[in-house]
């Protein structure tokens, strides 16, 4: 079996009930092409990204369409890793212990 590629999607919710998103969450479920991974929210701002794995972003763009679900985004990612950096890695768990800016944004 391929990989599917990861995509991020975006979805603003207004400020609707929360039925729609359990809604969708049915309707999805019922799609073997689809492959929920996780999801995060910012209740604050009305802001869900959700983590899923389908065969093309075209693919995941006419499922959601055909079902009705809105998005306001989506594009395939992945997930970095960081022994992949150069083995930069190991310096950072001491770098950022030593920081004068640790806390600051």
């Amino acid at each position: 079996m391929a990989k599917m590629p990861k995509l991020m999607v975006v979805h603003r919710d207004p400020a609707g009930p929360r039925s729609k998103v359990e809604g969708n969450r049915h309707k999805l479920a019922g799609v073997e092409s689809v492959t929920w991974v996780r999801t995060c929210v910012n209740k604050k701002r009305g802001v869900r990204y959700c983590e899923r794995l389908a065969p093309s972003e075209k693919e995941l763009r006419k499922v959601f369409s055909d079902l009705e679900i809105f998005w306001e985004s989506m594009m395939e990612v992945e997930e970095t890793v960081p022994d992949l950096w150069e083995g930069r890695w190991k310096a950072h768990p001491e770098a950022v212990a030593s920081a004068d800016t640790l806390g600051v944004i």
